[in-house]
């Protein structure tokens, strides 16, 4: 039996338009689709193949995805 990771429920967001780095907490049951750039103001969503903000622009990917269980609920 492997043994059981810690879950990381922060992530530093990157914005890919101005660069500008931020913490944030992510939702443990739940994508988040959007992210406003505290800076830029730029809308960012996914890249295509990933299911949140978390999984293209963060650290550490969204809780589901460390927990090795897919994508968050809800997205295809």
């Amino acid at each position: 039996m492997a043994p059981q990771r810690d879950i990381e429920t922060v992530s530093v967001l990157t914005c890919p338009k101005c660069g500008h780095a931020q913490a944030e907490t992510m939702p443990e049951d739940a994508c988040q689709w959007f992210y406003e750039c505290p800076a830029c103001a730029a809308l960012l969503t996914p890249l295509a193949g990933d299911c949140c903000v978390f999984c293209s622009y963060g650290t550490h990917p969204c809780p589901p995805v460390q927990a090795g269980t897919g994508c968050c609920e809800g997205r295809s």
